[in-house]
């Protein structure tokens, strides 16, 4: 499975230069006036991990996998979008098919780059975007249990609206219901205000590292769990460089980590992702898969005959692949472990799949 985080806020804050970056490419026009993106560009990024670097190496194998992110560049939204001002409802309609929103909130001054409002308000400019994915749930809601459309809406989907539109009407915290539906009832509701949402803070070249009075204000309204301090123009820069250049360069600038990086530790965290890996002479892979996944479920996402006749798993952690050199001498050292459809699949498993075609 490849996991799909869309980029929204205001115009002007620095999202497409944010998806140029991240996806290494120019698809995205990144221009000084509102609504230069008018359809959502997508791109694809591989995600890097060491470990699949490694265990190829081992494998001896012909051919290196990553799984994927893709990155969706959805238009600046601005008040009033769910009563169609700006660009409208269009581009509300295009967070609903992403899995994760990263929030892009613009925490730096500058005379040359427009902002739709009058002052630059991390705190004020996100409770805007809020407002509107809110305000997009609840007309989205109130027609979906209108009593001509409620015959045709699942009864656990029923139960997920009234308690959604309950705590839009009344202020609660809407996610009160991630605690009692699972992921997947939730996903297929459409409910944009309850989406896993990253917040990103686009700083100048001076803030990247420590931040700024912008992102001091916005951490101690927000808190910092899910919040990330980038420098999108940065981001653009390192793309720019070589390896060596680059790792030199963010050295220079106290970075540890690039943008790209973090965002996707972000995203798996709280998407509860987790990575298994196949390797042999072939190819060796990557493949995502939700935390506490069966055996048989990850063997789906190589295709569905092997979850259909799943026999058993050949494991071995990441760990004893490498300390044991590959499959044969971790299968002679008892390293090896044979694993039925109960079994709950860990980050880092190395798998072999019998199955019955």
């Amino acid at each position: 499975m490849s996991f799909k985080c869309g980029i929204v806020g205001l115009p002007n804050v620095g999202k497409s230069t944010l998806f140029n970056a991240l996806t290494n490419s120019s698809k995205a026009q990144a221009a000084n006036f509102p609504f230069c993106t008018i359809d959502p560009n997508v791109g694809m990024v591989p995600v890097p991990d060491e470990r699949l670097e490694k265990l190829s190496k081992v494998s001896n194998s012909k051919k290196m996998i990553n799984t994927t992110i893709s990155f969706v560049d959805i238009a600046g939204l601005v008040k009033g979008a769910s009563k169609g001002e700006g660009l409208g409802n269009r581009f509300l309609s295009h967070i609903r098919e992403v899995d994760a929103v990263i929030h892009m909130i613009r925490c730096f001054d500058s005379d040359d780059i427009q902002n739709v409002n009058p002052n630059v308000d991390p705190v004020r400019d996100l409770e805007i975007i809020e407002t509107e994915m809110m305000l997009a749930d609840l007309e989205s809601i109130q027609k979906r249990l209108e009593k001509n459309n409620k015959k045709n809406v699942e009864e656990e989907q029923l139960k997920i609206l009234e308690i959604a539109l309950d705590c839009i009407n009344n202020d609660k915290d809407i996610s009160i219901i991630k605690s009692q539906f699972e992921a997947k009832q939730i996903n297929q509701s459409g409910l944009l205000s309850i989406k896993p949402k990253i917040f990103v803070c686009n700083v100048d070249e001076q803030s990247v590292k420590e931040g700024n009075h912008y992102t001091s204000t916005f951490i101690e309204k927000f808190g910092e769990e899910n919040t990330l301090i980038v420098s999108a123009d940065i981001e653009n820069q390192i793309n720019e460089l070589e390896n060596e250049e680059k790792k030199n360069y963010m050295d220079m600038i106290g970075l540890k980590e690039t943008g790209l990086s973090m965002l996707i530790q972000k995203g798996y965290k709280i998407l509860e992702l987790d990575t298994y890996f196949t390797s042999g002479l072939e190819e060796t892979r990557a493949w995502t898969i939700q935390k506490n996944c069966t055996a048989p479920k990850a063997a789906g996402e190589i295709h569905t005959d092997f979850e259909k006749g799943f026999i058993r798993a050949e494991t071995i952690s990441y760990e004893d692949f490498i300390a044991n050199n590959g499959w044969v001498n971790s299968k002679t050292n008892g390293k090896m472990r044979l694993e039925g459809k109960d079994y709950i699949v860990k980050d880092g498993d190395v798998l072999n799949f019998r199955f019955n075609t």
